[in-house]
């Protein structure tokens, strides 16, 4: 079934396909799926896009492409590739460790949601979490998939500097910080990786509508991956259709 959506500008040189006013996993695929047949399309005129929790920005140059084509256009991709799956969703491996060096709210968390730190960790790393969107900060991923009993507010007083590579809660959602940068977020661990590497081609090892996964680690382990980063590869591995369609249901 083919959700509804409106198409409406965003100023001179762009469009919000915007969904129905929900966090969805449906929705989140259908603008993978419109994304992706946009792209296939290869209408002149478009000259990108930005993915987010219910919209798609659409960004195009006035001059080569009319509002009324590019509404056309998509109309067009909405009806053509409502019904065919994303064919590059993959799954990302984060190694993370929560030793209480990396981890400081995660006491804070065990104890709002009555359980241990060691629970709280299993609870954290068993999901497999969906980008929703990346933003705030340069390949921050939206993660949603949480478990609820974990689900831990902001902090009532934002730290000034948070280190790269912290992952943490906010509400129900988590999240990784890529860069240092202030926030308010729960912090339970640290992964080793540089999630943002803008001297790359491929600055980001995942994108939005890609499943984040992530595994627990020693210190030991933290302190060897960061150590030999350049040997270090990061397991990524297709997710099935049949499972997609299951996140979906």
């Amino acid at each position: 079934m083919m959700l509804t959506y409106q198409i409406l500008p965003a100023g001179d040189k762009a469009v919000n396909v915007t969904f129905e006013r929900q966090v969805s996993v449906t929705i989140n695929q259908q603008i993978a799926q419109l994304q992706q047949r946009l792209t296939q399309l290869g209408a002149d005129g478009i000259t990108g896009f930005l993915p987010a929790f219910r919209t798609l920005t659409v960004f195009y140059e006035p001059a080569q492409i009319s509002l009324q084509q590019l509404k056309s256009t998509i109309n067009t991709a909405m009806l053509d590739g409502h019904q065919n799956t994303v064919s590059t969703v993959k799954r990302v491996h984060i190694p993370v460790c929560y030793d209480t060096d990396f981890g400081p709210d995660l006491a804070n968390v065990a104890t709002r949601a009555h359980l241990t730190s060691k629970a709280v960790i299993e609870r954290h790393s068993q999901p497999d979490y969906l980008i929703y969107m990346l933003g705030f900060l340069p390949g921050f991923a939206y993660l949603g998939g949480l478990d609820p009993q974990i689900a831990t507010p902001r902090l009532a007083t934002p730290r000034l500097k948070i280190a790269p590579g912290s992952v943490g809660i906010a509400g129900e959602q988590t999240g990784m910080y890529p860069i240092e940068s202030p926030g308010g977020w729960q912090i339970i661990g640290r992964t080793p990786l540089r999630l943002f590497q803008p001297e790359s081609d491929q600055p980001f090892y995942y994108q939005t509508g890609d499943y984040v996964h992530f595994d627990v680690i020693s210190r030991a382990e933290y302190d060897q991956i960061a150590s030999h980063l350049a040997d270090y590869h990061v397991r990524v591995e297709p997710v099935p259709e049949a499972e997609v369609e299951q996140h979906g249901a």
